[in-house]
């Protein structure tokens, strides 16, 4: 069945919480809907790491950062074993796994 119409509308994402945007990214997938929810995500700094299929976030300022990557503690978003995130420590990000078509 279709989505309600209220969630076409970008408005919406910005008012839910962060594990529903999770929950519409990988259960809504191929729709408009999981669009606006990787939209709604990246502008909450989330970067999509394409690898790992999975969301991350800076949990503190890299500590290493070159032209191909960066590395540091990140929280990532957990959606295999456990819907929730998770604190990775010394972790390497490399650039060309970032997706960066979706402009927030």
């Amino acid at each position: 069945s279709a989505p309600a119409a209220a969630f076409d509308d970008p408005r919406v994402f910005e008012k839910l919480g962060t594990d529903t945007l999770f929950f519409i990214f990988y259960f809504a997938q191929g729709t408009y809907q999981q669009y606006l929810a990787a939209r709604e995500l990246k502008k909450q700094s989330w970067r999509y790491h394409k690898k790992y299929m999975t969301w991350f976030q800076r949990h503190e300022e890299p500590k290493v950062t070159t032209d191909e990557y960066e590395q540091g503690t990140y929280v990532y978003f957990d959606y295999e074993t456990g819907w929730c995130q998770r604190i990775k420590s010394d972790f390497t990000f490399e650039y060309t796994f970032l997706e960066d078509e979706l402009v927030a």
